[in-house]
């Protein structure tokens, strides 16, 4: 059954479109990133830069070194768009990206993931068959058909990361609307829709819209009957995301993944009317069909696996965060921490409190006291740059006090734990993160 499903050719209108939308949203993501200033300043400005815990070998290139990478990134989205030495550039742009990804999680985005595992899955499907500089050069290699199972990987990876984030939202906060409002206070301002989004009857709306949405999309995408409205209805969702949350290229790297959905031969008429349709669909299995069966079902267990691992840590993933990051956990939460970090040398017993502004920028400082993951870090730097003449340092935060999504601040990180010395659990809680004293909503 699952060959017959997976391994029957089709029209490759979708992907090839596909492509060359991804190719020039990846390019514009990556040059918008040094024109922005987003470049500098996560990359370049920070004296440290919070990656990903075991990826501190991943440190960003000196001087104007991250300009030239974002900008080398830029080039190879352009050359995925046009199909131009497609394999080498997909897999340079995969590596740099994911690099850049671990690199530093101050400006943390769950999109940020779906596109290193959206631009790793584009490493291994023929892409560039059709309509791209490499089939211009070698006709021979063109081809009108894919196998269907391009298609239903990536019909299934959506169905996960929007049937999760529908599922997270169903808490408390999220339900009571109070979350919208704290989503909606940074936009007052915006003209013409600023005063509308701080309203009751809007935070009803857009978080109810949020749910159903994120549930419903992927299969009245699927039926064809439902397909239209919910085309269209993705596109006014979507915008309105951009708009709102100027979240970069992923609104629009969302409706790009629509081709999908729609019938080739409707692709090709919108696209590339001059295409050869392909009608066989005939059913060639091919001499890999169960290795690639087998790292399909490894890959998706591991999808849905992982957005609910923090079920199997103690406390509440709201609280310690442990578990979040991964899980497709998208605008639940607002944090906000306080505390100060005392470093005591343990050869003179000198104490010193340490000022993060001398060490962070305004976005780290405010995720240092937040997060237990950016304390823990942050202590262990602490403790690498006073310890280099071989003194015995113990870092510590003190008046650790914590508030999420505009609670009062209640105590977080046991003061009297040294976390330059203490191990990070990768897979449990860790004790020092103190109970939570979230109130069920």
């Amino acid at each position: 059954m699952w060959n017959r499903w997976l391994f029957r050719k089709m029209d490759n209108s979708p992907l090839i479109i596909f492509r060359i939308f991804f190719g020039f949203l990846v390019a514009c993501e990556s040059f918008g990133a040094i024109a922005t200033g987003w470049v500098h300043r996560n990359l370049i400005a920070p004296r440290f830069t919070f990656p990903f815990i075991d990826f501190d070998w991943l440190q960003p290139l000196p001087g104007v070194g991250m300009y030239i990478y974002f900008a080398v990134m830029g080039l190879l989205g352009l050359f995925i768009a046009l199909g131009y030495k497609y394999r080498f550039s997909i897999i340079l742009f995969t590596i740099l990206w994911a690099a850049v990804y671990l690199m530093q999680k101050t400006a943390y985005n769950n999109h940020y993931y779906l596109l290193v595992l959206i631009s790793l899955f584009m490493c291994f499907v023929p892409a560039n068959k059709n309509y791209s500089l490499d089939t211009k050069k070698h006709q021979e290699k063109q081809t009108d058909a894919m196998y269907s199972y391009v298609k239903w990987f990536i019909v299934l990876q959506l169905f996960i990361v929007y049937v999760y984030a529908s599922i997270a939202k169903l808490y408390g906060d999220w339900l009571d609307f109070s979350m919208i409002r704290i989503l909606m206070q940074p936009v007052a301002d915006y003209p013409f829709i600023g005063e509308p989004l701080q309203q009751d009857w809007a935070h009803k709306i857009i978080g109810t819209t949020g749910i159903l949405f994120d549930l419903l999309i992927i299969p009245a995408l699927l039926w064809r009957r439902t397909r239209k409205t919910a085309f269209f209805l993705s596109i006014f969702f979507h915008l309105f995301n951009a708009i709102v949350f100027q979240i970069g290229i992923f609104p629009f790297l969302s409706l790009a993944f629509n081709v999908f959905f729609f019938e080739p031969k409707t692709i090709r008429k919108l696209f590339f009317r001059k295409k050869k349709a392909y009608t066989a669909n005939e059913l060639v299995i091919p001499k890999y069909n169960n290795t690639l069966l087998a790292v399909m079902s490894i890959y998706f267990s591991i999808q849905l696996l992982l957005p609910v691992r923090h079920h199997l840590i103690a406390d509440n993933v709201l609280w310690t965060e442990e578990g979040h990051r991964l899980s497709w956990r998208m605008m639940l939460r607002s944090r906000a921490g306080k505390g100060q970090f005392k470093l005591v040398n343990n050869d003179t017993g000198k104490e010193t409190i340490i000022k993060p502004a001398e060490f962070l920028n305004s976005s780290q400082q405010r995720k240092v006291f937040a997060y237990p993951d950016f304390a823990w870090q942050f202590a262990g730097y602490l403790e690498k740059e006073y310890s280099k003449n071989g003194e015995d340092i113990s870092v510590y935060l003190e008046n650790s006090q914590v508030s999420i999504n505009d609670r009062p601040y209640a105590p977080f990180i046991d003061s009297r734990t040294d976390l330059a010395n203490t191990p990070w659990l990768r897979f449990t809680h860790h004790e020092w993160i103190l109970p939570s004293q979230l109130e069920d909503k």
